[in-house]
């Protein structure tokens, strides 16, 4: 099972012939992925490496994970490289409401690094070691937290640029466990999976094995199967959303000016789209919420000149009577 998804997803995502680097953490997921594509490299021409994250979060834990990590490459005959991340160092500046919790700065840095040894590495790929299982619960907890269409897609199964993907997404965990066990493969276990601190660990360990019992035993393959036609969805959409962007956008210094024609007659889902996308490029990344996008929309599309309004990001969006710009809010740059 494993291996033969491994083999679909290799040319699914064009990874034959090509040299991938392959994200490793020590715990059975990302071992098994390092062994599955060992087995089919020289059928599909793999050329493997596998690159390792240290946070140093964990202390000797983190030293032992390492530690293995190597054991495994040295077990299936590939090279290994190794990067050492500071989560806490990216949390030590700004005002807090922007700063990201430990667990986005640890994936930040982890992204990162992984992005710049494939690079180093001159490789074409970072395979990542998410499952199904990830994929439902990563669905199911935004759709509790609160969610627009965007965030039902879940996990893509490759980067927009190309750079990472995710071989074993389609896997369920326990076919990867089985997997594991047949090869009397070695891996780490991270306590704080099991810690009830975190919202996916109590989804994992509480309330989805209740619904797959008493729901829906293929729980996992709906909400896959969900997720990927959603975001095939968002895909054709945001295509149409860079068209616009193109046409309405135009950058003015520090500042994003908005062509607001006609804004009023866009539809909905396009308009907030847009909104969206104007504040991040301006850097409001964090703590934009639907609320903010239809009070922007709102704005957009019938404010009077000389008014303004206050977004995230210490951001300003001002109509005048060239119509409006987003920017910094009053000191962070040339407003009129």
């Amino acid at each position: 099972m494993v291996l033969q998804e491994l083999e679909r997803a290799v040319h699914r995502l064009g990874l034959a012939e090509r040299r991938v680097v392959i994200a490793v953490s020590g715990g059975v997921d990302s071992t098994v992925l390092a062994a599955g594509l060992a087995e089919i490299a020289r059928l599909h021409r793999l050329d493997l490496a596998i690159g390792h994250v240290n946070h140093g979060l964990r202390g000797d834990e983190s030293e032992a994970d390492e530690q293995a990590v190597r054991a495994l490459a040295e077990t299936l005959g590939v090279p290994v490289a190794v990067r050492r991340v500071e989560p806490r160092a990216l949390r030590r500046h700004g005002p807090s409401r922007d700063r990201p919790t430990l667990q986005e700065a640890a994936r930040t840095l982890r992204y990162g690094a992984l992005r710049a040894l494939c690079e180093h590495l001159e490789a074409a790929a970072v395979a990542t070691a998410h499952n199904a299982d990830d994929q439902a619960e990563t669905v199911l907890l935004r759709l509790m937290r609160g969610t627009g269409p965007d965030g039902l897609g879940g996990i893509p199964e490759r980067s927009p640029d190309g750079v990472v993907v995710r071989p074993l997404l389609r896997i369920a965990r326990r076919d990867i466990e089985t997997f594991a066990r047949e090869r009397k493969l070695a891996w780490r276990e991270d306590g704080s999976n099991r810690s009830s601190d975190y919202a996916r660990n109590r989804l994992r360990q509480h309330w989805l094995p209740g619904l797959t019992r008493e729901f829906n035993p293929q729980l996992l393959r709906v909400v896959a199967d969900l997720a990927e036609a959603q975001r095939r969805d968002s895909e054709w959409i945001e295509a149409q959303v860079r068209r616009d962007a193109q046409l309405r956008f135009e950058s003015d210094g520090k500042w994003l000016r908005i062509d607001v024609k006609d804004w009023s007659r866009l539809p909905d889902a396009l308009a907030r789209r847009l909104a969206r996308l104007a504040l991040q490029r301006c850097g409001a990344a964090r703590n934009v919420t639907r609320v903010h996008l239809q009070r922007m929309c709102a704005f957009l599309g019938e404010a009077r000149v000389g008014t303004a309004i206050e977004l995230p990001g210490e951001l300003r969006l001002e109509r005048d009577s060239a119509g409006c710009r987003l920017g910094p809010a009053a000191g962070g740059g040339d407003s009129p």
